[in-house]
């Protein structure tokens, strides 16, 4: 569950700011986001934007390339600080990008402990590695992983990290499909033992309604839409409430769903 200490990344703010008591924020919030702008060049890619993520929820965020969906993702985890309004996050969070940006001069082990404070123990790495079934590739090189062990490797990287928001931008979209859904399986299996709350940026509508609790659409700088996907899990695709969902989400991104199964 998401802790009670926060940091907040305003304009101007650093990494110092860990010394942060009490958060301001609401114990029902994970993540609380008010007034957010990010401009490059002038032009408003996220503009006033709001968003509230609850501890524990699993939340996709969907939206047309260049929707500004990865600007918000990096500015969740602290990469991006150029910023107008407030965001306050957990203290404890880690992120999984669509490359697994593994380090080849590095054991796998070794690249799931990358950028841990202190001295951590390769227990540590090893159980992260159980969790995503990956244990037998532990002193294995990057170069010899399959594209899907590469992915779990960088799913097992954000874990050790024991973190309360996890966010995750793209990962499965370099997979193939059979990769893919076992991909999808893992992290919905991860997100309901570990309880953390998550972010998935992804441009698969089906992806989004088989994985998360609420489903945002972002369009020009805010967030335009959103969805509750109230559906038993295991979800099944075939599922007529399924797939109304998904046709609902289509349309809200410009998909003629009609033309789509004619």
């Amino acid at each position: 569950m998401a802790t009670d200490v926060h940091r907040p990344v305003t304009p101007g703010s650093s990494g110092a700011s860990a010394t942060a008591g009490k958060s301001t924020v609401a114990p029902a919030s994970a993540v609380r986001v008010t007034g957010l702008t990010r401009s490059f060049d002038g032009r408003a890619v996220i503009d006033n934007l709001e968003l509230d993520v609850k501890p524990g929820e699993f939340v996709a965020l969907l939206g047309r390339s260049g929707c500004g969906k990865s600007t918000l993702l990096r500015i969740l985890a602290g990469l991006d600080r150029d910023i107008e309004g407030t965001v306050l996050v957990p203290r404890r969070k880690a992120v999984a990008f669509q490359a697994p940006r593994l380090m080849p001069w590095k054991r796998v082990w070794r690249n799931v402990l990358l950028g841990l404070p202190g001295r951590p123990e390769r227990a540590a790495a090893d159980r992260a590695l159980a969790e995503v079934g990956l244990e037998h590739r532990a002193s294995a090189w990057p170069k010899t992983l399959s594209g899907g062990e590469a992915q779990r490797a960088s799913l097992a990287r954000a874990l050790v990290r024991e973190p309360d928001l996890l966010l995750l931008d793209e990962p499965f979209g370099a997979l193939d499909a059979l990769t893919r859904l076992k991909a999808q399986r893992l992290v919905g299996e991860l997100w309901q033992r570990r309880g953390c709350a998550v972010l998935l940026v992804t441009h698969d509508v089906e992806e989004a309604v088989l994985l998360a609790d609420r489903v945002l659409v972002m369009d020009d700088g805010v967030i335009a839409h959103e969805a509750t996907i109230d559906l038993d899990r295991p979800r099944d695709i075939t599922d007529p409430r399924f797939a109304e969902l998904r046709a609902g989400l289509l349309e809200r991104l410009g998909v003629d769903t009609a033309a789509e199964t004619a």
